[in-house]
């Protein structure tokens, strides 16, 4: 959620702190600082609410400069977001850090140290760490020490970058149950929780794993563990582009995003499916010891990734004939779970650092899951690293917050999964090759939906002054009724609710009225007729029906109901092809009313906290 940036060089690292919070915006926040200092010098404090903008306006008015700093984008969770709450903390004048995560004996600790005789300026839980170091700094003279010592007495996720006038030619970092990445340069060294905030300078890496401490300097880095022996860790080459992340020709990063789709979706594909099938190995080298003997399966993830879970519920019991459940990763973590033989835990994430979803693997191995496979979008997350098996999505750099092709890639990815699991649980290759075609195609498929923008554009304008909405939708597009609203909802702030349409009459239909569009989502399938029903429903009620439908669903527009034709797809593919017209209907929509539709309001991109 929040975004840590640090450099330390013979330069100015002013420009690249600053760079590098820009790239963290996505991530959503409410204010941001810095840390700047030189040798034999105070800390250069500069802090502001609002964007990044707002904080390099008064970097460039202050004249400071600095060969090391730390840098941060804050995400309120204990106190408003206000200059006072904004991060760099600093503790006696002598230490500074930048915290993510949250520490949930906060107020334990702060009260203790209020009778050591600390002074508490911030609503915050990340002061505490602040003079914590600074507690232990004044009695060991040693900034690593003094790190140590402190992160003994946090509970709680944190990801730390530290500083001390005492030491001003290294930053201490470290982490537990929160990103964080070294980035090394020629006798320079970086600090992020992301690597795309380093990609300007850098694209190599080391990742730090949970309850690390490193020392960095300028020249050189070391590693420990919680109990202070070294350790080694391996250095990586990202293959991302710094320019990766640019808008394009688009004006929103959203926009872009959607656009970008098929594309993502033909990299998800690539050496992976051919016109016969799933090829082999594509989960990894015990893809058929564990596949094989899978008995039942289980997928757990938050939001979005959640949505992508509901849909591959229909595909893998109706394909593979194997058994599956989805939960939400915030309820299943805190729940006695049953654990069947031979289960298999997927987990879902864009980002893979997901707290609540990282939590709930941790615990599914404790309850005696056998197996674990990830579906991510980033390869050197936590996630990937602690699963058994992993596809990655390869949608690439996703910024704005609401997900649209890290979705689709991810519902590519479980459908690869149905169709593997179909080749080890229940053989069929004539079924195995037809939908292994249908995926082929998706990509051609979806060039033609982005056709259809002009026509969704000016639907959305019956949306502006709208402030409730109904998605409805029947079997496996029943989740991307749930996904649609929670776009609308996202970026629009309209309230938006996604309802299976069998249950219109069992009590959302006394919500119907003229001032409410009923959104349908209506592909060709076998309960066509059954939801011609449910719009008659509405219709009767006096509804505004706006429906999605697939050209062979043979319904036109008229008084109370607007049409837009999908092109026609495979039966399996309309749950990918239907997600597109929703998504373009929620950004015009926010565009008209004037929302920030890349960084919506109290949203974060990384859910990095419970």
């Amino acid at each position: 959620m929040c975004g840590i940036v640090g450099a330390i060089s013979e330069r100015n690292v002013g420009p690249i702190l600053i760079e590098g919070l820009k790239r963290l915006e996505y991530r959503g926040y409410d204010s941001a600082g810095m840390v700047l200092m030189n040798s034999g010098e105070d800390f250069n404090r500069i802090r502001t609410v609002g964007k990044v903008i707002e904080l390099e306006r008064e970097y460039q008015k202050s004249g400071l400069g600095g060969v090391c700093g730390i840098a941060h984008t804050r995400w309120a969770t204990h106190g408003k977001p206000s200059i006072v709450n904004a991060h760099p903390h600093v503790s006696s004048d002598r230490v500074a850090l930048v915290h993510n995560g949250i520490i949930e004996n906060y107020q334990e600790l702060r009260t203790q140290l209020s009778t050591e005789g600390y002074e508490f300026l911030t609503e915050t839980d990340t002061e505490v760490i602040a003079h914590l170091v600074d507690k232990y700094l004044s009695k060991t003279k040693d900034l690593l020490a003094a790190v140590q010592k402190a992160v003994l007495e946090l509970e709680g996720a944190y990801a730390l970058g530290v500083v001390s006038k005492s030491e001003p030619n290294k930053i201490i970092a470290c982490r537990r149950g929160s990103p964080l990445v070294i980035g090394l340069g020629f006798e320079e060294r970086f600090l992020a929780s992301d690597v795309h905030a380093l990609l300007p300078v850098t694209q190599r890496f080391i990742f730090l794993k949970d309850n690390d401490v490193a020392v960095i300097e300028r020249n050189q880095i070391k590693i420990f563990d919680l109990d202070g022996n070294t350790v080694e860790r391996e250095e990586r080459r990202s293959e991302l582009s710094s320019d990766a992340a640019n808008k394009g020709r688009h004006k929103h990063y959203m926009l872009k995003e959607i656009y970008e789709q098929p594309e993502a979706i033909a990299n998800t594909l690539e050496g992976r499916v051919s016109d016969l099938g799933v090829l082999p190995g594509v989960f990894g080298a015990d893809e058929e010891k564990i596949l094989s003997s899978v008995k039942s399966v289980k997928i757990v993830a938050c939001g979005t990734s959640y949505h992508a879970g509901c849909v591959a519920r229909y595909w893998i019991e109706k394909l593979a004939d194997v058994p599956c459940t989805v939960e939400i990763a915030s309820e299943f973590r805190y729940r006695r779970v049953v654990v069947k033989d031979d289960a298999l835990l997927v987990t879902i994430s864009q980002s893979g650092e997901t707290a609540d979803t990282l939590a709930a693997l941790q615990y599914a191995k404790e309850r005696g899951f056998k197996y674990s496979l990830a579906i991510c979008n980033v390869p050197e997350s936590s996630l990937v690293r602690e699963s058994d098996l992993v596809l990655m999505t390869r949608a690439g750099p996703e910024i704005g917050v609401a997900s649209t092709k890290a979705f689709t890639t991810q519902l590519v990815a479980l459908f690869i999964l149905a169709l593997k699991l179909t080749h080890y649980q229940n053989p069929n290759p004539d079924l195995e090759a037809s939908e292994a075609a249908a995926l082929l195609h998706l990509p051609a498929i979806l060039r033609d939906v982005l056709k259809l923008d002009p026509a969704i554009q000016g639907l959305s304008e019956d949306f502006i002054d709208k402030q409730h909405t109904l998605f409805l939708a029947r079997g496996t597009i029943f989740p991307i009724a749930l996904e649609g609203a929670l776009k609308l909802k996202e970026i629009s702030y309209i309230h938006a609710e996604g309802y299976p349409s069998g249950e219109l009459k069992h009590g959302p239909l006394a919500l119907v009225d003229a001032d409410m569009p009923v959104v349908t989502i209506a592909p060709n399938n076998e309960l066509m007729d059954k939801l011609k029903s449910n719009l008659q429903e509405v219709r009767a009620r006096g509804g505004q029906l706006y429906v999605f439908a697939d050209k062979a669903f043979a319904i036109e527009s008229e008084e109370g109901m607007k049409v837009i034709e999908v092109p026609s797809c495979p039966l399996e593919m309309a749950p990918i092809i239907f997600t597109i017209p929703l998504q373009l209907l929620a950004y015009h929509v926010a565009v008209l009313r004037g929302t920030d539709v890349d960084q919506p309001r109290n949203l974060a991109k990384s859910v990095t906290v419970e």
